[in-house]
């Protein structure tokens, strides 16, 4: 029988030994996990250590063998893994499901496509080295930590940790506390795939356990998580110079044009804002449409989001939220919306009730406001009418983060989206680009730096190195010291004939 615990009351991390993870759902007990400690997880990285080795030298074809294998296992576990998905988080079953082929389709990317970007390939030596034949090529890090979220616990850290391993390290992975056990069975069904080292392995518990990989000796470390802790995670890192990749939050805004597809804007601006309970990095939190077309999509936006309800059963349009600590982020948000002299068209303040938040769509809702400025992450949405989508683009622009975005219009749409200062955008879509592998993810400004997925993403967990090699004596010789008094005259003739004009 499950344990039912009160998970609103705070506890003293440094005391633990082990903690549960939490159906939010049903504030349950699923499982209980250790509390890795510094030696802990000093250890885990020592493993790790010599894991990378083995790995590294299987080479390109050994580890894309293994890591597709890896792939068919995760395909025919996909049902019990969303299971535990939706019971750590609360999120819908088939949203879930859809993680799970998010998660499947980046991992064989990633395995199919390492070898073509990260192989040595020859590059042209220029004038001056003319005799020399140059190559540059992409080797791993060595251990890459891993520090990931709980509202997408699979594919988010799974956009590090497959491209990681495709470039030949090993990877040390710190699973949010909400969703440990997520982490865990990701790391034991690779486990069942490469039986001999530990390529993949998982330290769990709080914050203090992530400081601690953040110094244990890493080669390099992604995180993804609130701006706050990025910039913990970053002065941690810096300690001994360890490079990272920063994924943080953002406020994301769909730009609707006056010559845009209204039914499938606000089709995306519900979906968009609302799925997963509005806990999702890349959501839609504001919407801004050119007068000509606000009222008729606003109606739109507000019928679409009337039909939707959350609750704890499977089938439920929104899950939970999973972090209790949330509810009252998202509570004081739309009070101070209102407060502000916001109008709620769908829900309200009564629409938040723990765990659960049901819709709200607001309008008139200032720029200023904290639901409009800040990341609520909850199924909120503003609505804010402009004149034309240049101030829209202003407006976006002028926030502190950029993270991702999205422009609906028949004919400016790749126009606008060029002007957006953010890491990525779909027009006339929603979070599209998320979902295709070859794409680099990540944002600018304050939702962070660096990318994962696609080749960047492979490139992004791998050190370059060049190489020259000497084809022939050179015909003027002038890295010596045994040079004659005539070379650097003549090189710079030849420079002035072929460069001066």
């Amino acid at each position: 029988m499950a344990q039912r615990v009160d998970s609103s009351q705070p506890q003293a991390h440094q005391s633990l030994t082990r903690f549960p993870s939490i159906d939010p759902r049903t504030s349950e007990v699923i499982a209980y996990h250790q509390v890795d400690d510094e030696a802990s997880v000093h250890a885990v990285v020592a493993r790790a250590r010599e894991a990378a080795e083995w790995w590294r030298e299987l080479g390109f074809a050994q580890r894309r063998r293994r890591l597709l294998s890896w792939r068919a296992a995760l395909t025919r576990q996909l049902d019990e893994l969303a299971e535990l998905i939706s019971a750590e988080t609360g999120k819908p079953r088939d949203d879930a499901r859809l993680e799970c082929v998010l998660v499947i389709a980046h991992l064989d990317w990633a395995a199919r496509h390492a070898k073509r970007v990260l192989r040595r390939r020859q590059v042209g030596s220029g004038l001056l080295m003319f005799n020399e034949a140059s190559s540059v090529g992409y080797e791993p890090y060595g251990v890459v930590g891993v520090i990931g979220p709980w509202n997408y616990p699979a594919h988010t850290p799974m956009g590090s940790i497959s491209y990681a391993l495709a470039a030949g390290n090993a990877v040390v992975f710190k699973p949010s506390e909400l969703t440990p056990g997520v982490g865990q069975a990701l790391a034991d069904s690779l486990a069942a795939v490469i039986p001999e080292q530990p390529v993949l392995q998982v330290v769990t518990g709080f914050g203090e356990t992530g400081a601690a990989l953040c110094r244990a000796g890493v080669d390099k470390l992604a995180f993804t998580g609130s701006t706050t802790t990025a910039r913990k995670v970053m002065a941690a890192c810096a300690e001994t110079l360890t490079p990272v990749v920063i994924e943080c939050g953002g406020t994301d805004a769909l730009l609707v044009d006056a010559d845009a597809d209204l039914a499938a804007a606000a089709d995306a601006a519900v979906w968009g804002a609302m799925s997963n309970a509005g806990q999702t990095c890349v959501g839609v939190e504001r919407v801004y449409v050119v007068d000509d077309v606000a009222t008729s999509l606003t109606e739109r936006i507000t019928a679409q989001a009337r039909k939707l309800r959350a609750g704890g059963e499977p089938t439920a349009d929104l899950g939970p939220i999973t972090r209790p600590e949330q509810v009252d982020v998202i509570r004081d948000h739309v009070a101070e919306a209102l407060a502000q002299g916001g109008t709620a068209v769908v829900g309200g303040a009564d629409s938040v009730s723990p765990p659960f938040v049901q819709p709200v769509v607001l309008t008139d809702v200032p720029e200023t406001s904290t639901a409009v400025a800040e990341e609520t992450f909850g199924p909120t949405l503003t609505v804010h009418r402009v004149p034309n989508l240049d101030e829209a683009v202003q407006r976006v622009n002028a926030g502190r983060y950029g993270l991702g975005a999205a422009v609906f219009s028949r004919r400016r749409g790749a126009r606008i989206a060029s002007r957006l200062r953010c890491g990525m955008v779909a027009v006339n879509g929603v979070i599209s680009y998320a979902a295709v592998p070859a794409l680099p993810f990540g944002g600018v400004r304050d939702s962070g730096f660096g990318r994962i997925h696609g080749a960047d993403g492979l490139r992004e967990f791998s050190r370059s190195k060049a190489i020259t090699r000497r084809r022939f004596r050179p015909l003027i010789q002038v890295l010596t010291f045994d040079r004659p008094p005539w070379a650097v005259q003549l090189l710079l003739r030849i420079v002035r004939v072929l460069y001066g004009r």
